[in-house]
């Protein structure tokens, strides 16, 4: 296995252990929304992580999620709009807004995982 899809997964791992150990679910939604974002961070940054393995360098500059959504759309139009639910749910409404809702993050890692899945994949096939 990828080591970079490992430590990709363990992104993961730690996101959820932030959300179980810190964030309090009550009824459905977390109760502190520090860690709420934190783990959208994290998780967001372990696809990253993958994607970065698979998809290399970009040259001059920072990459940013058009580049990511540009490159993906070359390779698999469904992977491209997993690839936008994760930043959708991940980076956008958890990182940056701390939904606490505990189901958009179940979604979020749930997709995410199939991102990293798909990666791995390809990368034994090569």
């Amino acid at each position: 296995m990828n080591s970079q899809i490992v430590e990709a997964r363990r992104y993961l791992d730690n996101a959820r252990e932030i959300l179980t150990e810190k964030a309090q679910k009550v009824d459905g939604y977390y109760q502190d929304t520090k860690y709420v974002k934190m783990a959208g961070h994290t998780a967001y940054a372990g696809v990253l992580v993958a994607l970065d393995s698979f998809l290399g360098k970009k040259g001059k500059g920072r990459k940013d999620v058009d580049w990511y959504k540009q490159k993906l759309s070359a390779l698999d139009k469904k992977l491209l709009a997993r690839f936008v639910s994760v930043y959708d749910i991940l980076h956008l409404s958890m990182s940056y807004d701390g939904i606490p809702n505990a189901g958009v993050a179940r979604i979020g890692f749930e997709e995410a995982e199939v991102v990293i899945h798909w990666l791995e994949t390809r990368m034994a096939e090569a």
